[in-house]
This record gives structure tokens, sequence and C-alpha cells, in this order.
């Protein structure tokens, strides 16, 4: 007999779906937007100019999330070695490739009408930022519920690379735990407009 009960909200599954709408709901209600994204800008360019890696993976915001593309744009413009990379979804069940992003490409829809460079050579990245739903104080995200990043990371682990993970979230999404799963993996670090943990 199957443990899920969609009735029950204590299930694995329903829980964090629950909680996935808790916490969209707070982002999307967030009070004076303009000052959280400035202090998060900062901690992110900090965090960005410190790394030493030359091919950064971004994401496109979608659904409120933090856009960071102005700060990959400077980041990018700082060093012309630098490779900036776009996720691109091949199909919903296998790891995310990345794409040659700069800030004048040309971009077309792709998976779930997310924008994606229209062409461009994919390559892997040095380090990601990763978008975060929610976030916990042992570094473990929740994210939409796809596993796109679970899948992703697992593969790039198993073909023995590893990038450094970088959160990208608002404090209003912190949870005391988002009560991690066998497949979940802690980012290396999360920024917030507080900081850098």
């Amino acid at each position: 007999m199957s443990t899920h009960d969609p009735a029950n909200p204590t299930t694995p599954i329903e829980s964090r779906r629950t909680l996935r709408t808790m916490l969209l709901d707070a982002r999307a209600a967030l009070p004076d937007r303009i000052a959280h994204d400035a202090a998060l800008a900062h901690h992110l360019a900090e965090v960005l100019n410190a790394l030493p890696v030359k091919r950064l993976a971004a994401y496109w915001p979608t659904q409120g999330e933090f856009d960071a593309l102005t700060v990959l744009g400077h980041w990018l413009a700082a060093d012309a070695t630098r490779h900036a990379l776009l996720p691109v979804v091949t199909d919903k069940f296998s790891p995310l490739q990345f794409r040659r992003w700069t800030p004048d490409c040309e971009m077309t829809p792709g998976a779930y009408n997310i924008p994606i460079p229209r062409s461009g050579e994919m390559e892997t990245p040095d380090a990601l930022l990763i978008p975060c739903v929610g976030f916990d104080a042992q570094r473990y995200r929740i994210g939409y519920g796809g596993g796109f990043y679970d899948r992703t990371l697992a593969a790039l682990h198993a073909a023995g690379h590893r990038p450094r993970t970088i959160g990208v979230a608002y404090e209003v999404n912190r949870v005391e735990s988002i009560a991690p799963q066998s497949h979940d993996i802690a980012m290396d670090c999360i920024v917030t407009e507080r900081g850098v943990f």
C-alpha cells in the first residue's frame, strides 16, 4: 500500500507542495522589492567577483525570482575570458544543458516558455547560480518540484565534475528545514539580501 495520501498534508510530497505554495506567496508579497533586489545584487556581485571560475551558469528569472542577469552581465564584462551560460531543458526527465549567453544575444522561447539563447555552444559550468523557492540553515533548497537541478548536479557529480553551487533567494523564503530527501544536494552557499551563508 502506498504511503502517499493526497488528503494528508504530512506526506513528503504534499508537505512540499504546501510549503512551496506558501513560499511562492511570500515572495510575491515581498514589500520594498527594489531595496531587497539592490542589497541582493550587491552581495551576489561580491560572491561572483571572488569566484575563481570562467564558466558561470545562471537562470532566466521567472515567477518573481531575483533577476541576476544584470550582475551576470557585469561579471562577464569584467574579463573577456569568462563565459556566461543559461540552462536549456531538453526534456523533463534529463539533466539541464547550458548554452552560452551574452546580454545582447538573441533569445527564443524554450521549455515552459522560458527564454533561452537561440544559438551558441553548450558548455559545462564551473559554478551555477540556482534560484531557490525556499532554503534552510543547512543550505538545502526547494525548487518548483521538477527536479531539474537535482538531476543536473547528480549527473555532473557522476561525471567527476563538481561545480560550485550558489543558491539565490530572499530572506522571506528561509525556513527551519525543508526536510531534505536523499536526492537533495546542499548548496555551497546561499546569497540573500542580508548576505552570504
